[in-house]
């Protein structure tokens, strides 16, 4: 994993704590840490000396997520990890790795717990003033992304708005209905409708919700802080803090500026994850195949 260590309100200190909480959760790990010689030095001490074979370090004083984005397309990491500039780390991504074909945006994705399970919700920061073209596309990636990863069947994917009513929103909402309903959806996936702010919390009415960045960002804030004051879920259970950029050619995870060494080390812990399924590109190959079906 290539990991940002300038990445984050409180890094690199923040950073260093959660590079080696995920080194020592997970023996099979290894890291490539970008940034100040002085930051990578601290998780090398830090580490029991038989460790330490698993850190490599790219020293760079600036530049740090497009140093790790340039690690991955290069071969050296597997994944992308920063907590950094959400505009900066979708930029270094979408240059240094790629676009898959079709995607003009890429959209962030993230994962919340539900009543009855885990809803994909996208985007949630990558794009703050989207076009219908834009949300249909994320439509499509979310439905790619939730039978992926998490094995949903015919995902049901809805677009968030202020009622399930229909002409129910802004122009763009009262707009999209028609480019999703009449688009071929990923994996058997379908267009459910409208659904409100509590359908995501139900998990009843879809399996992805799509919206656009800036509202989604406000939500996933919202219901995370709702989620460690209230405790209505099993805390030792929830996804991680941290959303999978989709749309470019590699494994990105961008956590929370303000995530804590816990947060940063289930980042880099999902990121592992997305990498030894294959997930990037099952979710790519899902597309592919649905236009090559839709043609």
């Amino acid at each position: 994993m290539a990991v940002d260590l300038l990445g984050g309100d409180q890094a690199p200190a923040v950073v260093v704590d959660g590079a080696l909480r995920a080194a020592q959760a997970d023996p099979s790990l290894h890291l490539t840490l970008v940034g100040p010689a002085e930051a990578a030095d601290a998780v090398l001490a830090a580490l029991d000396p038989a460790d330490r074979q698993r850190i490599t370090t790219a020293v760079t004083s600036s530049g740090t997520v497009r140093g790790a984005a340039r690690a991955v397309a290069e071969g050296r990491a597997d994944a992308l990890v920063s907590a950094g500039d959400t505009g900066a780390t979708v930029l270094s991504a979408a240059r240094e790795l790629g676009r898959w074909p079709g995607i003009r945006r890429p959209a962030l994705a993230a994962v919340l717990p539900t009543v009855t399970g885990r809803l994909v919700l996208l985007d949630v920061g990558s794009n703050v003033d989207p076009d219908e073209k834009t949300l249909a596309m994320h439509a499509r990636l979310g439905a790619a992304y939730a039978s992926a990863v998490h094995n949903v069947n015919a995902p049901r994917v809805g677009m968030l708005t202020i009622g399930s009513e229909p002409g129910k929103g802004d122009r763009l909402r009262r707009n999209l209905p028609p480019l999703l309903t009449g688009q071929r959806l990923p994996a058997g996936a379908r267009y459910a409708g409208l659904v409100e702010g509590n359908d995501v919390v139900l998990g009843t009415a879809a399996d992805v919700v799509v919206t656009d960045g800036f509202t989604g960002n406000v939500l996933l804030k919202a219901l995370e802080t709702a989620y460690a004051v209230a405790e209505p879920f099993d805390q030792e259970n929830l996804p991680p803090r941290a959303a999978v950029l989709l749309g470019v050619g590699g494994t990105v995870v961008v956590c929370h500026g303000a995530a804590t060494g816990s947060d940063l080390a289930a980042g880099i812990a999902f990121a592992a994850d997305l990498h030894r399924r294959a997930s990037v590109a099952a979710i790519a190959d899902l597309l592919r195949y649905s236009e090559v079906s839709h043609d």
